[in-house]
């Protein structure tokens, strides 16, 4: 289950929410490779839009490196405390938060910790997406990795292994709605409007890692 979607629907406030984040090495390290991967993806100026924008903790991150930073987050939690985190960004204009629809136009588009996996399918998702980005634009996601051999100690991983390998895909049972994905089946779901450019890890790594960065070019 996707560490993001425990947190919102066990902890009450998106301070909490923000503290467990930063205060877990393990996800600092994997925000920071992630961060890494997007603004070497960049060029100076290039406007971001942190779809599912949680706390604020990229988007600070992006407008400090000089990226105005659109951001798109639905529970209501996590806004109230992104309007604290990203208090002077939002005030100077370099964070800029949408409402419902994503009217921005865009180089890159940016998705960490799962955001990907609480939805079923993706078609709808990226023809959405494809009309904030223009040509060679990127859409580059955190999603869990439904391989990661770390999680073969839970019945529901060796239950739902069979879907896996036989449809590319299946959901995790629970009020949250947590979907684990192949890369495949999301590169498919992606087509005609992007094409898989990069997948990481590969090969081996993909037993031993929780996440796996899925980087999409608009084509």
């Amino acid at each position: 289950m996707g560490r993001r979607r425990e947190a919102i629907d066990h902890v009450h406030t998106g301070a909490q929410y923000h503290q467990r984040f930063m205060s877990s090495p393990r996800d600092l390290a994997v925000r920071e490779r992630f961060q890494r991967m997007a603004l070497g993806l960049l060029a100076t100026g290039d406007d971001i839009l942190d779809f599912g924008a949680g706390t604020g903790i990229d988007a600070k991150a992006y407008a400090a490196h000089g990226h105005r930073t659109f951001v798109y987050e639905p529970a209501e939690p996590m806004r109230e405390y992104l309007h604290i985190h990203c208090r002077d960004e939002l005030a100077g204009g370099s964070v800029i938060e949408l409402g419902s629809s994503l009217g921005c136009k865009v180089r890159a588009v940016t998705a960490n910790f799962a955001v990907f996996n609480h939805f079923a399918d993706h078609t709808a998702l990226f023809a959405q997406l494809s009309g904030v980005l223009g040509e060679g634009g990127f859409v580059l996601a955190n999603m869990l990795n439904p391989y990661y051999l770390g999680d073969a100690r839970y019945g529901w991983w060796r239950r739902n292994l069979p879907k896996l390998l036989r449809h590319g895909r299946y959901t995790f049972d629970t009020a949250s709605g947590v979907h684990r994905f192949a890369p495949g089946v999301v590169a498919r779901a992606a087509a005609p409007y992007f094409r898989l450019e990069r997948l990481a890890p590969r090969g081996p790594g993909m037993l031993v890692k929780l996440y796996m960065f899925l980087l999409f070019r608009r084509v």
